[in-house]
């Protein structure tokens, strides 16, 4: 039986139809006969704890330049016009992205979202691998500056980013010699009140920066993202090519140490990063890499997530 899909993400006109994640989850909820609405996370509102959206009804199609097609706007009630909500806008991970979280808890799990909105808040990229022992690389949180400067004594090679970044964003390569880092630190303060990540730096990265995806805490396949020549990040949005990869059996552990802790919270879709033998996230907010792996390993990861979805309603 069709159902009615909601999703929260950000404008469609944009879209890398053979890249977006998104796409790819609408274009399997329309081929199993699901209603699709679409609508800007600014439009979801919370009045006498009624939570509504201007959406609009929404197909898709594999068609470069002209991919989707929208019907009038509508406001709809989400806990009773919607049977699930997909809650898929890019990071940033800030106060407006948490706050959307705080008011679809008021209609999960009645309507299920994907991923679970609560433990998505209390599950951000970079901290929530803290919990996990012995599978992060040597890692410093913090906004004192000494002891960033004592951790690069310690490790000389270090990397430096924002707690809360996304896509690669503000992420430095500290090298052994480098005069920059106090400058950087600066700089980080004038934009971050959060603290900073400084991490060992991981060599193994110019051999590629793994991306796992789990659904409902099982690996199902990775793709690898090696670097372009003379850039520290794999982001393939900054350069990083996708090849095909196979899973290590570290690859394995890792994901049969956090994945049941993932299925317990509802995270349901969910890609962690993975640098030689070091988890570095868990990407939990928006993840992506489904289409690449499609293509790579013929495995239809999107017909997997709507199946855990499906099992839940």
């Amino acid at each position: 039986m069709g159902i009615n899909v909601a999703i929260q993400m950000d404008p469609m006109e944009p879209l890398d139809i053979d890249a977006d994640s998104s796409f790819a989850l609408a274009m399997e909820a329309q081929i199993r006969g699901h209603t699709l609405f679409h609508y800007l996370p600014q439009n979801l509102s919370l009045k006498d704890r009624l939570v509504t959206a201007k959406a609009r009804p929404l197909s898709v199609r594999r068609v470069r330049g002209d991919h989707f097609e929208m019907g009038k706007e509508t406001t709809i009630d989400l806990a009773g016009d919607a049977d699930v909500v997909l809650m898929r806008q890019d990071p940033p991970f800030d106060m407006s992205y948490i706050t959307a979280t705080h008011v679809l808890e008021h209609i999960h799990p009645a309507t299920l979202v994907v991923n679970d909105p609560g433990h998505v808040r209390n599950a951000p990229e970079k901290l929530f691998i803290t919990h996990f022992d012995g599978l992060m690389p040597p890692t410093l949180i913090t906004n004192d500056e000494r002891e960033i400067h004592a951790f690069r004594a310690e490790y000389h090679d270090i990397i430096i980013k924002p707690l809360f970044g996304n896509g690669g964003v503000g992420v430095f390569h500290i090298r052994p010699g480098d005069e920059n880092l106090s400058s950087l630190l600066e700089m980080f303060s004038d934009f971050y009140r959060e603290p900073i990540i400084a991490q060992r730096y991981l060599p193994e990265v110019r051999q590629g920066d793994k991306r796992v995806i789990l659904v409902d805490g099982k690996a199902v396949g990775a793709i690898n993202r090696v670097p372009a020549q003379g850039e520290a990040r794999s982001n393939m949005h900054v350069g990083g090519t996708p090849l095909k990869c196979k899973m290590t059996r570290r690859d394995h552990e890792i994901c049969e140490t956090i994945g049941p802790a993932l299925a317990d919270r509802g995270l349901i879709f969910v890609g962690i990063d993975v640098i030689g033998n070091y988890l570095t996230e868990i990407n939990v907010t928006s993840p992506t890499g489904i289409q690449e792996l499609g293509r790579f390993d013929e495995i239809n990861v999107e017909a997997m997530i709507w199946d855990a979805i499906e099992s839940r309603l």
